[in-house]
């Protein structure tokens, strides 16, 4: 599945490099489901499966309707429901209709969750619906969407200089947001240093473009279970950040393991005690 993920998105991003046009419509396309890059995707992923997108009550997705900045997007994907054995968001796609790698990410999520909600930051190249996509353990799909007025994100020049992000290339906090209470979800944030350079970024001393290289592959684990894993790529904004929940039963370590696209590998942990507020790298 994860090769299958892989070289689909490479197929999706030339595809969708053809239909890029730099006329940035005022108003959203009249009928989402019909946008050519959306069936490519969801054909590709779902095949002929139904997704319920109306009046569902599992997932949402909030974003701005205009981006301040389309390289920092923020978004939050939230779920209406708990993570327990019997019924729980197995996997969240992140699909971003007009970037030029519409699936920004692919999430895998457990019961040990304790809650299934994303919030990140995206880089949007150009208006498009940004898709949020749940797919519950028995295989049933929901999806939020929003429609986001942005562009330039992916193209945007690299926010610091490059010899720095690279000096600090693969440094890890994590953050708790409250006190550490077992046995229910609690809430966490996990912050990488990485340049996430897309590939379609200028460097303006030299004017030429930054080589790609960006964070692919992460894994939270705690206490050596496994919490979330994502499949990620430049479509997250630099200097990824994620918050994310999960459920301690006693105490233990949180540990993050990231591969990026040069296939290096950096992770950190930090101990999580009860009643305790953690802050570490």
């Amino acid at each position: 599945m994860k090769s299958f993920i892989l070289s689909t998105r490479l197929a999706l991003a030339l595809g969708a490099m053809l239909f890029t046009t730099h006329a940035f419509p005022a108003d959203p396309d009249p009928d989402p489901a019909k946008s050519e890059i959306w069936i490519k995707v969801k054909n590709s992923l779902f095949e002929e499966r139904a997704i319920e997108t109306s009046g569902n009550d599992i997932i949402t997705l909030d974003t701005p309707v205009r981006a301040e900045d389309a390289a920092t997007v923020p978004i939050a994907i939230k779920a209406q429901i708990p993570q327990n054995p019997e019924k729980y968001v197995q996997t969240i796609y992140l699909v971003i209709d007009k970037n030029p790698s519409p699936i920004a990410a692919v999430f895998h999520l457990t019961p040990d969750s304790g809650r299934a909600d994303i919030d990140t930051r995206v880089r949007i190249e150009e208006y498009s619906y940004v898709r949020a996509i749940a797919e519950m353990n028995d295989g049933q799909l929901y999806m939020a969407m929003r429609y986001v007025k942005a562009s330039g994100g992916c193209s945007a020049p690299a926010g610091k200089d490059q010899e720095a992000a690279l000096a600090r290339l693969g440094k890890m906090k994590f953050r708790l947001e409250n006190e550490v209470a077992l046995n229910r979800p609690n809430l966490a944030q996990l912050m990488i240093s990485h340049p996430n350079n897309s590939g379609l970024q200028m460097d303006q001393l030299t004017r030429h473009y930054i080589p790609p290289r960006f964070v692919k592959k992460i894994d939270v684990s705690y206490s050596g279970k496994l919490i979330l894993s994502a499949d990620v790529d430049f479509s997250i904004s630099e200097n990824p950040n994620f918050r994310f929940y999960f459920t301690p039963r006693e105490s233990g370590d949180l540990k993050a393991e990231v591969i990026d696209s040069s296939e290096l590998k950096f992770n950190s942990y930090i101990r999580v005690e009860p009643g305790v507020t953690a802050s570490g790298s």
